[in-house]
């Protein structure tokens, strides 16, 4: 029987290569899957891509994954937010790239990587410096923007529950970016509370099919960001 749990977030991560594309999950802290990230820390690949929506806050989880050193580009809607302080640092003295990307297109963008769709037209930042060097194209006598669509070589996602077979559910607004992003990743790798058996979840409830995750870890108390920065924590 299909069983795609694995013992640990190290052993989770443990194949992820350096200059490696991972897209992250998370609004602020709602499905940030911070075991996960600090196991990517201590794994020490270097030289990634992260997409998400965010650059963290503090310095646990995305935050501290960047302060270590281990990122060379960020593709995501809002670099510097409530308590981000280490990419902005780090952009300001030239160590790190950014590409901006307004947050409904960024969603869109993963989505359209999920889907097999190439690319998208948007009125989105018409006329603004995020359109500049991107096609254009007049629909019914209004300018539209080229958008490509987004895929990764691994995702890292926070789930509330699975079954064994990879099937998902969310908790509120963890929901964010983790559907459509284990849909753009080639390895969709999710840390849940609690793994079920099969019928466990009703099938009217999944919100992530299983097709669609590769991995799972349990983690029965997941770390909550908020806490973290408020406590003053830093990882490692």
């Amino acid at each position: 029987m299909i069983n795609k749990q694995v013992e640990s977030p190290a052993a989770a991560v443990a194949d992820i290569p350096d200059g490696a594309t991972i897209m992250i999950g998370g609004f602020g802290e709602a499905g940030s899957p911070i075991e996960l990230i600090h196991a990517l820390i201590d794994h020490g690949a270097r030289n990634l891509t992260i997409i998400s929506n965010n650059t963290g806050s503090g310095r646990v989880g995305l935050a501290a994954l960047i302060a270590n050193g281990q990122v060379a580009k960020v593709v995501c809607s809002y670099p510097r937010s409530a308590n981000s302080m280490v990419f902005p640092e780090l952009y300001r003295a030239g160590k790190i790239q950014l590409e901006l990307v307004p947050q409904g297109t960024l969603a869109e963008r993963i989505r359209c990587g999920g889907a097999g769709i190439p690319a998208f037209y948007t009125q989105t930042a018409v006329g603004t410096v995020l359109a500049e060097g991107k096609e254009t194209r007049t629909f019914d006598g209004r300018e539209y923007v080229m958008e490509r669509g987004l895929t990764a070589d691994f995702a890292l996602v926070k789930a509330e529950r699975a079954d064994r077979y990879g099937n998902l559910v969310y908790h509120g607004t963890a929901r964010n970016f983790g559907p459509i992003m284990c849909t753009a990743a080639r390895r969709a790798i999710v840390q849940v509370k609690q793994i079920v058996e099969p019928g466990g979840i009703d099938p009217e409830a999944v919100v992530t099919p299983g097709i669609f995750v590769d991995r799972l870890v349990v983690v029965p108390n997941p770390a909550h960001e908020s806490v973290l920065v408020q406590e003053g924590r830093c990882y490692p």
